[in-house]
């Protein structure tokens, strides 16, 4: 499938990447790693009249520790660089865990953490040639105004299937965000809107550049979790991360967050709650499955069934809760 004709625009600094948009944002799509835009323009599922490539902005690369602070991370970091770093894996091994698990080695070298956060959502019915849409009627997400994945529903149901998010909603993490209007900072979890067809909190003259990671949450234990047909190149269909620290024993804190089951991704409710000052057992982390379990809406798929992949996030969180408390 050819890509549609388009001009491409090359900045070397934040400031020309943002004039840009500010000037082009009705009818553009940025490029960072490439790795699911192609892909859609070549579906015909984004047909933009400009292309921003910001790969060469050097400002948005790299991973620092900030005194005090936490880590710093730029958006434009690949895939690769997160995977391998020592600073990260010592500190913050549920994102190097859950980094390691992205497609394959090569998507891995060209994809970077900022793409990975603002990945398309997914679904049967909308990851698809031209052809095999319009025979289908298009949907809500493109085109239509028909789901058919809940017929009737006036609400878009496709899925968020990005690897880091959940990982890094277990951190706490926060992103910047900038425009021509200025800078902004939000925590991750308030990102997403959790609706598939206008899933993120970021306007078209907006770029995503830099992820922090608190101090707070450095050296918790991390697992990162996934379920897929093939063990590279393809989407999870169910993914679970979990972050915790324990004390005397004893869990202090934790976070379990989902994946690939949902419009977004999502902090399970009462995690935390349930697992807060408890040694964590096969008891326990079946509890914490069930409560996973129930938050999962997962998608029909041309693969596996959604009561499945539901029963999988259960199993899921069970095992990566009793890795991560080292059971």
């Amino acid at each position: 499938m050819s890509l549609p004709q388009f001009k491409l625009f090359r900045p070397r600094t934040l400031d020309e990447a943002v004039g840009f948009l500010a000037k082009h944002a009705s009818n553009l799509r940025v490029l960072a790693g490439g790795t699911d835009l192609v892909p859609s323009m070549q579906q015909k599922l984004f047909d933009p009249e400009y292309v921003l490539d910001i790969r060469h902005i050097s400002e948005l690369k790299g991973i620092r520790q900030q005194q005090g602070s936490g880590i710093e991370i730029g958006a434009l970091t690949t895939l690769t660089a997160i995977e391998h770093s020592a600073l990260l894996r010592q500190h913050y091994p549920v994102l190097t865990e859950a980094a390691a698990t992205v497609a394959s080695p090569i998507l891995r070298n060209m994809g970077t953490i900022g793409g990975n956060i603002c990945l398309d959502t997914r679904c049967l019915w909308y990851n698809q040639s031209l052809t095999w849409r319009k025979g289908c009627g298009f949907c809500i997400k493109k085109d239509g105004d028909l789901c058919h994945v809940a017929p009737g529903g006036t609400k878009c149901w496709a899925a968020f299937s990005g690897d880091t998010p959940p990982a890094l909603l277990c951190l706490d993490a926060d992103v910047e965000i900038v425009g021509p209007s200025g800078t902004r900072r939000i925590p991750l979890r308030d990102f997403y809107t959790g609706v598939g067809d206008n899933y993120r909190e970021l306007k078209a003259n907006e770029l995503l550049t830099r992820i922090f990671l608190p101090e707070s949450t450095a050296d918790y234990r991390g697992v990162y979790r996934k379920l897929r047909i093939r063990g590279s190149i393809d989407y999870p269909l169910a993914g679970v991360a979990v972050a915790l620290n324990r004390s005397n024993g004893h869990i202090a804190d934790a976070r379990v967050a989902l994946t690939a089951v949902n419009p977004a991704p999502i902090l399970i409710k009462g995690a935390t709650e349930a697992l807060a000052g408890k040694m964590c057992n096969q008891e326990l982390a079946e509890q914490v499955g069930d409560l996973a379990a129930k938050a999962a809406k997962p998608l029909t798929t041309s693969a596996l069934t959604p009561e499945y992949r539901r029963e999988m996030i259960r199993v899921l969180t069970k095992r990566a809760l009793l890795a991560a408390a080292g059971n």
